[in-house]
């Protein structure tokens, strides 16, 4: 009897000739007997997908013939597992699946006859030790998606049976070690989805049985070694998402076999090498996102299936002979340099084309046949087509189209709407000259994208089943109506920028539950904003900025749990500051600027919540808001102190669509004094601005805290008191500005010290001094300081008076007084009782030689004097808002 399945009740009647028996998902919980292990011929187990069997150790001892033992996706002790080194006749153990709490056993590295180790999809706690490389008879070792960390063992090097050797998808770090070129017999090496390091080893080349090699997705920089050409049994070579640089290794006859090369996203350049052309058997040619240049010369090869060169510097005509692949299904050619006439027509010899990207490239497309290939991707975006290509009405299964950035004028052709009728879920005619659509016919379109056009009208409705919609930057009028909100999947809706008007719909609320992007932006709604967002609401980015709303906030927006921006800035909103929005726990941007915002920010809770703590940007200018800056917010923005780790992995904020495109989020900031529109916010930006308000009191020392800080702008307020020399902390300050307050004192010395600081500003203020002289400072000009009059020193024109202190000999010369005890009874004489005699007085004592500083500090007397009577009336003629 060499197999079976049973049932845990007839364990007891089996047959003591029982060779293999497996028990493999058949719930074995709660009913598992550990007799098993007494049937003394048992060469094969499988308990694989049973949980909490609750096995005995001291039973599995009896297992001396046990060869092949599985036990993925179970649960055991950590002494269950200690004890299998009693099975010195196993040759296989599967262990996927399971936790390791104190990593893998030592007791498994002692099963000198094992050849088969699979721990895939496991969670280690911690990494392999180095007495894996006991295993010298191991052929087959797969610990890949296992959690492992640490760096990979030198001793797998003593492994000299292994033929297969799986690593991937873990967290590994440092260099692969160079004792991996000792395992001659390997057929199979994939260290990809790691935090490798370093070089690849030259070593590598010494595995001349090698047929896959996969290093994607690690941080290997450096070259590709020259050995790599020895590989002549490669068949798949996939190191694409690194940091390599330099060129591909040539040589005419290199990688015979070769069927897969991926080195997407890296820093390679040069041409591409001779090999590629004549390999016989490469199917797949993934090279986008490095910097290859040159020209793309003629394949010799037929069995290509699929070229990806996007993203290079690639130039010059395409080969004639990519019209001869018969067997290509994508080419995808975008963002380079190719020059030269391509006629639709010459893809028709393409019978199994299915993806074409020609676009951002120099190419002059002409069209005026209709297609017979099937393609079901088309993209052309910047082609310099003029008009919908008569290529496309052929395309009858066309799923995704984008024809953006062109030069496309009028109204979408009515034979459009046979193109992909039910099959396009894609259309991008964005960025065109578009004047009028009239309705959408595209039954099962997801994503449509009709921003910056010259569309007006009123909003046509899509399908239902629409997910991204994008239609700003046009002249669409009148109200939005309800039925949009019949699209029950919409994650993305961009109207922004148009003139729509009349009130938002209720009914956004309604869509709560998929909608993570809502932009209505710059149009002319007015009313108050919809109180019916509800729980569970999925909105990531809520921007209202630049309507006519008004009415204070709806709580509602609490709901919206996610939200990370939300910008309603440039309304007429009229309420106090929205304390409870700080508790929404990814809040990123908050932009309330330009409403009628009023009252204080001080919090009167004493409890300890955390307002805002990963607030980044927090523009509230342009408002009424009046007391003391609010120091219990500025405590609590850890992100800007940098307590809080930011969780993006991202350089700017934004939100995927289920197809994998970004959409970046958008906002108007001012940065050094001149309003921006950023296209994309970056995720280190972190600004402050409650610019053009009614603060009052002191600058808070707290905020030297904010040590991540960019940009601060107080300025337009009545603030007092000095600069606070804790702004010196602020070493990733780029722009500050603290102009048209009452600020007084001199301007630290530390500003001096701001490594970034490339835009000051501190006029209309009562400061004096001299200002802060070297490095940043001296980019600075006159208009930083003007309005403080007591400011003196570059750039300014007035110059520093310093009073130098009197030589050691002054009040006595050859042991006698000297004659300025008379000098200084007359000068205070003249400060009791009148600076004219007492000027009159001096004059007398100068022209009789007395020293300089004595001139100097008569003088400054009577500057300081002048200066407290001009300042009097400064305050009355300042503006308070801009």
């Amino acid at each position: 009897m060499e197999m079976a399945s049973v049932n845990a009740h007839v364990f007891m009647n089996l047959s003591s000739s029982l060779r293999s028996l497996s028990l493999a998902g058949c719930d074995l919980q709660g009913k598992f007997t550990n007799n098993i292990f007494d049937l003394p011929n048992l060469n094969l187990l499988n308990l694989g997908n049973n949980q909490n069997l609750n096995l005995d150790p001291l039973k599995l001892n009896r297992s001396s013939n046990l060869e092949h033992l599985d036990l993925s996706w179970t649960s055991f002790s950590t002494e269950f597992i200690d004890s299998v080194d009693n099975l010195q006749a196993l040759k296989s153990l599967g262990l996927s699946g399971n936790s390791f709490f104190q990593g893998l056993s030592v007791s498994i590295t002692n099963l000198s006859s094992l050849e088969q180790l699979i721990i895939s999809g496991a969670n280690f706690f911690g990494g392999l030790p180095d007495s894996v490389g006991n295993l010298v008879s191991l052929k087959f070792l797969d610990l890949s998606y296992s959690n492992l960390s640490g760096p990979v063992p030198k001793s797998l090097g003593n492994l000299l049976q292994l033929t297969h050797l799986d690593l991937s998808g873990n967290q590994l770090s440092g260099q692969i070690p160079r004792s991996l070129g000792n395992l001659l017999q390997l057929t199979y090496l994939g260290l990809w989805q790691n935090q490798l390091s370093g070089q690849i080893p030259r070593s590598l080349g010494n595995l001349l049985q090698l047929t896959y090699l996969g290093l994607w997705q690690n941080q290997l920089n450096g070259q590709i070694p020259l050995s790599i050409l020895n590989l002549t049994q490669l068949e798949y070579l996939r190191i694409a998402g690194n940091t390599l640089k330099g060129s591909i290794p040539d040589e005419v006859t290199a990688f015979p076999n070769l069927i897969s090369l991926d080195l997407t996203n890296n820093l390679l350049s040069g041409q591409l090498p001779s090999w590629l052309y004549t390999a016989p058997s490469l199917k797949d040619i993934k090279l986008s996102q490095n910097q290859f240049s040159g020209h793309i010369k003629e394949f010799q090869s037929k069995s290509l299936e699929l070229i990806a060169l996007e993203n290079n510097k690639l130039q010059g005509p395409l080969p004639s002979s990519i019209f001869q692949l018969l067997n290509l299904t994508k080419l995808i050619l975008s963002s380079n340099n190719f020059t030269g006439v391509i006629a639709f027509s010459m893809f028709s010899n393409l019978p199994n084309l299915e993806s074409l990207d020609l676009s951002y490239n120099s190419l002059s497309l002409t069209s005026n046949t209709t297609s017979t290939v099937n393609l079901t991707r088309l993209f052309l975006s910047s082609c310099n087509l003029s008009e919908f290509p008569q290529f496309l009405k052929g395309l009858k299964s066309l799923e995704s189209l984008d024809l953006s950035y062109n030069k496309i004028e009028g109204k979408i052709p009515q034979w459009m709407q046979e193109v992909g009728n039910v099959s396009l879920t894609y259309l991008n005619v964005s960025h065109n000259s578009l004047t009028e659509v009239e309705h959408f016919p595209w039954k099962n379109i997801e994503v449509l994208d009709l921003s910056s056009n010259l569309i007006s009208g009123n909003l046509p409705i899509p399908a239902s089943t629409i997910n991204v919609f994008l239609i700003s930057n046009n002249s669409f009028n009148g109200e939005v109506s309800s039925l949009i909100c019949n699209a029950a999947f919409l994650e993305i809706l961009d109207l922004s920028h148009n003139n729509l008007s009349g009130t938002i719909p209720q009914c956004f609320g309604n869509l709560s539950n998929s909608l993570l992007f809502l932009n209505l932006k710059k149009n002319k709604f007015y009313g108050t904003i919809p109180p019916t967002f509800a729980m569970g609401c999925q909105l990531s980015n809520f921007n209202l900025n630049g309507n006519l709303l008004e009415g204070p906030l709806t709580p509602s927006i609490l709901n919206c749990n996610g939200l990370e921006v939300l910008d309603l800035g440039n309304n007429k909103i009229n309420d106090t500051f929205p304390h409870w929005l700080g508790s929404l726990p990814r809040l990123q941007v908050l932009v309330l600027k330009s409403n009628q915002l009023h009252g204080s920010l001080c919090v009167n809770s004493s409890k300890s919540i955390p307002f805002f703590s990963k607030i980044q940007i927090f523009d509230l200018s342009s408002n009424y808001f009046s007391g003391p800056l609010p120091v219990r917010y500025i405590n609590s923005f850890k992100a800007i102190i940098n307590l809080e780790k930011l969780g993006s992995t991202v350089s700017y904020m934004g939100v995927n669509d289920d197809g994998g495109d970004f959409y970046t989020y958008s906002i108007g900031i001012v940065m050094k004094g001149q309003d921006r529109e950023l296209v994309k916010i970056f995720t280190m930006w972190m600004i402050i601005d409650l610019s053009n308000n009614q603060f009052e009191g002191g600058i808070p020392k707290v905020i030297g805290k904010l040590n991540l800080l960019k940009g601060l702008n107080l300025s337009h307020n009545n603030l007092n008191g000095g600069i606070p020399t804790s702004i010196g902390n602020l070493t990733s300050l780029e722009w500050l500005d603290l102009s048209s307050n009452r600020l007084s004192g001199a301007i630290p010395n530390r500003l001096a010290d701001l490594p970034f600081l490339s835009s000051l500003n501190v006029s209309e203020n009562q400061l004096h001094g001299k200002i802060p002289q070297g490095k940043q400072f001296n980019t600075f000009g006159n208009d930083s300081y003007e309005g403080n009059k007591g400011l003196c020193g570059f750039p300014v024109s007035k110059g520093c008076n310093i009073i130098e202190p009197p030589p050691p000999n002054v009040l006595e010369k050859d042991g006698s007084k000297s004659n300025i005890a008379f000098g200084w009874k007359v000068v205070l004489i003249g400060c009791g009782c009148g600076v004219v005699f007492g000027m009159s007085v001096g004059y007398v004592v100068f022209q009789t030689g007395k020293p300089k500083w004595l001139v100097n500090l008569v003088e400054n007397q009577h500057e300081k004097r002048r200066r407290r009577k001009s300042k009097k009336g400064n305050r009355s003629s300042r503006r308070r808002r801009i």
